[in-house]
């Protein structure tokens, strides 16, 4: 469903908004301020923004610069409805990059074909049209974002295993959905334990990223790995379920079975890799990720150009059980990383 956010402070028109979009089939949330509708974008990328000029706090404008600014919210489309009908108001708008002028009282068929236009428009430039995420560009500029910025980050890039298997058994319709579900689960997973200005992309395929701090990095793989084991399991006919392995048939047409898709993720952080490119990033991440896949399982690997964490940090810490699979993952799913031992599965991707 579509999402669209609301930004008006005047109570009669924001509620006449709603029901309008609610009427055709929107799903909307209605914020009454600048600062909240910067907060609100940032937390849950709306398909959409109806915005006023004069808002309380910070203007329309100054929302509408600070969500250009930022990868995460760049892309969405902003169609400003305002009493601020002049042509000055209307080119600074323009200027500032906003996507849509309606004046007010509006007309109600105009305000649903700019919307309507401009859905169109996001989702043929810069969306995956499966997953609605950000898409190859978008993933370009929000890396290039982070190497230009002064803070910490982390880069998990997310792969699913045996998917090919999968595809030519269950066919691409089920394909797509098991695709859709890992985009589903990263966006819920960073909105729930992520960062505010955390972002989700669909590079293309099977591949995802999730730009984070390090502080955050091992919370959301290891909370993206359990709930992706839990939920994938649906999309799986019993028979196959049970048994865990899929029934096909390899290239020469003989009986085979098949692992169940199971999900590697790589992390690159800037505590470990100063990369100078987006280029360097992507070499560092696509490193990462092979030697997850290297894993029987979903156990998630650090890039590190450094010694091995466990041997040098380790030694300040009390001796931990060492589990394996999803106990391990949901053990330390709530410990900073530079706050507890690292555990076995946890290997180190080195890279000299």
């Amino acid at each position: 469903m579509v999402n669209i956010l609301v930004v008006e402070d005047e109570r009669v028109i924001a509620g006449l908004l709603v029901e309008v979009l609610e009427i055709e089939g929107y799903q909307t949330i209605s914020v009454s301020n600048g600062e909240d509708a910067v907060k609100h974008a940032l937390r849950t990328v709306p398909h959409l923004i109806i915005l006023d000029i004069m808002l309380p706090g910070i203007d329309g404008y100054e929302v509408i610069r600070r969500l250009r600014m930022h990868p995460k919210s760049m892309h969405i489309p902003i169609v400003i409805l305002s009493a601020c009908c002049s042509p000055s108001a209307r080119a600074h708008a323009y200027e500032v990059g906003v996507d849509g002028f309606i004046t007010k009282p509006f007309n109600t068929e105009e305000l649903l074909a700019c919307i309507g236009r401009q859905l169109s428009r996001a989702q043929q430039n810069y969306l995956s049209p499966l997953t609605r995420l950000p898409g190859g560009v978008q993933v370009e500029r929000a890396i290039d974002y982070k190497l230009n910025g002064m803070e910490p980050w982390s880069i998990l890039y997310l792969d699913l295993d045996n998917f090919k298997s999968f595809n030519d058994v269950y066919g691409f319709l089920a394909g797509n959905n098991m695709i859709t579900l890992v985009g589903h689960i990263c966006q819920r997973v960073v909105q729930e334990h992520g960062n505010a200005d955390d972002f989700v992309g669909h590079i293309g395929g099977d591949d995802f990223v999730v730009i984070t701090t390090p502080d955050r990095a091992r919370v959301l793989c290891r909370h993206i790995l359990v709930q992706y084991k839990e939920e994938s399991s649906r999309l799986y006919r019993a028979e196959d379920r049970e048994r865990g392995t899929i029934s096909g048939l390899d290239r020469k047409g003989r009986a085979f079975q098949f692992p169940l898709v199971s999900l590697s993720v790589g992390i690159v952080s800037s505590h470990f890799h100063y990369p100078q490119s987006v280029e360097e990033v992507g070499s560092l991440a696509a490193e990462a990720k092979r030697r997850a896949k290297q894993s029987a399982d979903n156990v998630c690997y650090l890039a590190s150009s450094q010694r091995n964490p466990f041997q040098d940090y380790s030694h300040a810490f009390p001796p931990m059980k060492t589990l394996s699979g999803a106990q391990a993952h949901l053990a330390q799913a709530d410990y900073p990383y530079r706050e507890r031992p690292l555990l076995r599965q946890d290997v180190v991707a080195e890279f000299k």
